[in-house]
């Protein structure tokens, strides 16, 4: 049996996407997703906010499509699978934890929630009310 592995976050991304090409070819993009947690204030009772940061990667053809519309700031529902990569460099090791997205969805943008409501559009009128309780029924 293999083990679970999936993700979901909703979150704004923190900066502009990076497009980049891996040394076998491959396209890929990089972002960075800001999401809140609610944490309870031991000493308060109440909840905090605490904001957190994770690096999102994107792989593939998607890459460059997604790369045209995906901007800093702009909040998105992710789905994926977490990654952690080690390597060496300077003579020193490092560690990140990534998110690798499977699937990506566009919600509501800095500018559409900047924007007055439009207005509803016009329904059909209400056809007239008929009171069951006419004093024309003879019963």
């Amino acid at each position: 049996m293999s083990d679970i592995n999936n993700v979901s976050l909703t979150g704004r991304l923190t900066r502009p996407p990076e497009l980049r090409m891996t040394a076998g070819g491959t396209q890929l993009l990089s972002f960075t997703l800001a999401f809140n947690t609610s944490v309870r204030n031991r000493q308060t009772g109440e909840w905090d906010e605490r904001g957190n940061f994770i690096d999102c990667t994107i792989f593939g053809k998607r890459a460059e499509a997604l790369s045209r519309y995906l901007a800093k700031g702009q909040k998105v529902a992710i789905a994926g699978e977490l990654r952690y990569s080690t390597w060496d460099k300077d003579g020193q090791r490092h560690s990140k934890l990534d998110l690798i997205v499977a699937n990506i969805e566009f919600l509501a943008t800095r500018q559409s929630a900047a924007q007055p409501a439009q207005a509803p559009a016009p329904q059909a009128p209400m056809p007239p009310v008929v009171d069951p309780y006419d004093d024309d029924i003879p019963f």
